[in-house]
């Protein structure tokens, strides 16, 4: 896909726990380009001395009613806190859409979505012929839920309604939960049992009836996408993963995301975040 360097405009910042930012972009000259459920953005960081790099952001959601880019901020370096200390109407400039995102099934049949329209920007499923719906099962911890909202918005798009299995230490840790609830069933664990079930995403319930899922898509703490992909596996799933390597640079050049895969060892920037969990060495 097409890259671009956009100075875009934030439009509105929410903080959804402590720690933790929602910057709402926009771009005031024109619509914001295509981009996909998994791919990312690196935001330049302008006003931190100590902050030569750009540092990635999922892409959380994209509202092209709004032609709003949301990008959810765990600030936990001088990087990212700078960027959570931002107000409205500040400027921010970002590299996108950068990776490869996760894999999009073709619309369900009688939906009205062909993946031309601007709620569905994969033209991989453009000029697919439609097909019966399929059960995904996208699963997170942490701030690695953000990808999953834009996965989950456009798997709703193209006719397959997504189940939600989103996972924290404890209440406070789960963000976003209506708007996921808006696109599909949301399952919950934590690990002290304030909110759903107590103990971690893989001890769910839901996995006793799991083989009724076709696909499973995840992104968080790598152990916690480690013991998923080895769960799928047992249940023969399709599993992809989106991974969190430090990726400096987006483009491939610094090597700092290298992952060692089946293939050999390659960027996580370029040839992924997300892969198939076949493909990873874990």
């Amino acid at each position: 896909m097409k890259k671009y360097i956009l100075d875009l405009t934030i439009r509105r910042t929410t903080a959804p726990r402590p720690g933790y930012v929602l910057l709402q972009l926009t771009d005031p000259t024109a619509p914001l380009p295509p981009m996909l459920p998994g791919q990312f953005v690196e935001v330049r960081i302008d006003g931190s001395p100590s902050t030569f790099l750009r540092r990635p952001i999922s892409i959380n959601y994209v509202d092209r009613q709004a032609n709003e880019l949301w990008l959810l901020v765990h600030a936990v370096g001088d990087g990212t806190r700078t960027l959570a200390a931002l107000r409205e109407g500040d400027s921010v400039n970002v590299v996108l859409p950068l990776g490869r995102g996760f894999t999009l099934p073709k619309p369900q049949a009688g939906s009205t979505d062909t993946g031309t329209s601007p709620q569905c920007d994969s033209d991989r499923t453009a000029q697919s012929e439609k097909t019966a719906p399929q059960r995904y099962l996208l699963i997170g911890g942490g701030v690695g839920t953000a990808p999953l909202l834009y996965l989950g918005q456009t798997l709703a798009a193209l006719g397959h309604r997504p189940t939600f299995l989103l996972g924290g230490r404890t209440s406070a840790d789960l963000m976003q939960l209506e708007l996921f609830r808006a696109l599909g069933e949301v399952c919950i664990t934590t690990e002290d049992g304030s909110t759903g079930e107590r103990g971690f995403v893989t001890q769910h319930s839901l996995w006793q009836s799991a083989d009724t899922f076709s696909h499973i898509c995840t992104c968080g703490p790598k152990p916690m996408m480690a013991a998923v992909a080895r769960l799928a596996s047992e249940k023969g799933i399709d599993c992809e993963a989106s991974l969190e390597n430090m990726m400096a640079c987006g483009l491939g050049a610094c090597l700092c995301c290298v992952e060692d895969t089946v293939d050999g060892h390659v960027c996580v920037c370029k040839e992924g975040p997300v892969f198939n969990t076949n493909r990873l060495k874990w």
